[in-house]
């Protein structure tokens, strides 16, 4: 008996198909179906909740599904950005090429006029969380930049400059429906985290400045505007400035103002964020802020507001990550079960949970003080307010750094163990957004500041701070609400450590003493998170 080739082809058809759940992953409304989410919102806005609530609930459904599709599209290799330097008729254009996705998106994104007056903080912080379980996606890092230099603008008003007035109602109202975007242009080739060591040069012009060098890494090439540290010339403090991409208008024309785009970056992540390299020559650069008092400024308020935005981006990676794992281990099946009645499944899917509701309390109890304390920027470790309030900056102050480096490198173990619950599919990135999240956190946790340099920060802090908030009071006070056990625990531990020589010379010693002080850092502000989520559940 002869079989036909209708016959063979349905026999040796594999009839396996994910159809099931791709349909659910793509259904799932990321605020509606996020049950711990919805109660944070509830715990944190209180009276204003049924408002706020309603309009996340409205927001979200775009930002699950039509948001996610275009930056599932714009993540494609492909159509990574990239650079046209030259027109047709040799002029110097220095174009960044997106794909028409991220153009969309973007539109998108800042047209919910996220820093608008018309929007309270908690409305946007939650939209904003949302956002960011797109990934980069290529509107994040240029979002939080531009929160950025709305805040430097708004810290230090200036009747000398009106342009800069016009760049903050650009970038933070919109013009004519359109809203500007924002950038951050600090590290050069000899520094990187090193903001003293900048060599870009200001020279005066009048009221302004030009300036001329080289900056190395200046994420959101494409932006409108740009916050630049550099050094005035016969100085060796570094200043801050705020440059326009294009003069008025120049834009139309692609005549950018006084620099060029030597090349687009090739990072293993936010590679759908382009990262260039700048050279300035003669750059029209409008000052802001005290003179001299650069780093102060750019650390204060740009790189503060960066890095509470990385602690939210992370809260909303592991959200994604612990729901689409759960969503694919009811699906699965293997040997005969489904993946989450494997007791070793079942307790990775716990524990990426348990840090997703953690990671996602603490962004929303930090974000709770930062509100509480009237957006405090630029505090600085000595100030004029009254002691308690002074204490309560200082721990708004490490707890926005130590969110940062702790939850960077616990959302880099959690992306990859949820990727593990899909085996061989996980690192898949057609299959999964998953892989591109996790390269995106490993640069997370790199930029503004790497782990190790905000440890010594944070080690330096509490030093210098320990004649008027001992250490013992500085770890009741930030982890109120825990056990009278975990609070002495900590406190012994703390005031060990400060007494060992974690900044010492390189010894046996100083290493032992290093490890350990990192390794306190980790658990103190996972103490801190248990403390939020204890509240909110």
């Amino acid at each position: 008996m002869s079989l036909t080739s209708q016959d063979t082809e349905a026999r040796w058809k594999n009839s396996y198909t994910f159809d099931e759940f791709v349909e659910k992953r793509e259904n799932l409304d990321w605020y509606r179906d996020e049950p711990f989410l919805q109660k944070a919102v509830e715990k944190f806005t209180e009276t204003d909740f049924e408002q706020i609530h309603e309009k996340i609930l409205s927001f979200s459904p775009t930002v699950s599904a039509k948001w996610n599709h275009l930056a599932a599209q714009s993540a494609r290799p492909e159509v990574r950005p990239h650079m046209l330097h030259y027109d047709a008729f040799n002029h110097r254009i220095d174009r960044v090429v997106r794909p028409m996705e991220t153009h969309l998106l973007e539109k998108g994104v800042f047209g919910e006029s996220l820093f608008s007056s018309h929007m309270t903080a908690w409305e946007s912080f939650v939209k904003r969380m949302l956002i960011h379980q797109l990934g980069e996606a290529g509107v994040t890092c240029p979002l939080t930049c531009t929160h950025g230099l709305i805040a430097l603008i708004e810290e230090f008003p200036d009747e000398i400059h009106p342009e800069l007035h016009e760049i903050l109602m650009h970038t933070k109202e919109g013009v004519n429906g359109e809203f500007a975007i924002g950038a951050q242009f600090m590290s050069e080739i000899q520094g990187g985290s090193d903001l003293p060591a900048n060599l870009l040069e200001a020279v005066p012009d009048g009221k302004n400045y030009r300036l001329y060098g080289n900056k190395f890494f200046c994420s959101v090439a494409h932006a409108d505007y740009s916050v630049v540290t550099a050094k005035i010339s016969g100085s060796n403090k570094v200043s801050t400035f705020i440059v326009p991409s294009w003069m008025p208008g120049d834009k139309e024309k692609e005549k950018r103002n006084g620099y060029q785009i030597n090349r687009i970056k090739w990072k293993m992540g936010t590679s759908e964020v382009p990262t260039g390299e700048f050279q300035y020559n003669g750059a029209l650069a409008y000052p802001i802020g005290p003179k001299d008092k650069g780093i102060a400024v750019a650390v204060g308020i740009v790189l503060t507001l960066s890095r509470l935005e990385i602690g939210i981006a992370c809260a909303g990676f592991m959200l994604r990550a612990s729901r689409e794992a759960n969503l694919y281990s009811e699906f699965r099946s293997v040997f005969g079960k489904k993946i989450k009645d494997y007791p070793l499944a079942a307790s990775k899917l716990k524990q990426i949970e348990n840090a997703a509701q953690r990671t996602t309390a603490g962004a929303f109890k930090i974000y709770d003080l930062f509100l509480r304390l009237e957006k405090p920027l630029n505090p600085g470790l000595k100030s004029d307010h009254p002691l308690e309030i002074r204490k309560q900056l200082f721990n708004l102050r490490e707890l926005i750094i130590l969110q940062k480096i702790g939850a960077t490198k616990e959302g880099v173990d959690v992306l990859r163990e949820a990727i593990s619950v899909f085996a061989g599919h996980g690192v898949m990135e057609e299959f999964s957004s998953l892989p591109r999240i996790f390269r995106d956190v490993v640069v997370n946790e790199q930029w503004e500041g790497p782990r190790n340099l905000l440890l010594t920060q944070i080690y330096r802090d509490i030093s210098r701070v320990a004649d008027w908030y001992p250490p013992s009071d500085f770890v009741g006070n930030v982890l109120d609400g825990a056990s009278q056990e975990t609070i002495q625990t900590f406190s012994e531990q703390l005031e060990d450590l400060l007494q060992r020589p974690v900044l010492g010379e390189v010894s046996e010693g100083s290493m032992e003493a290093a490890m350990e002080w990192d390794a306190f850092c980790n658990s103190f502000f996972k103490a801190y998170q248990e403390v939020a989520l204890t509240e909110i559940k």
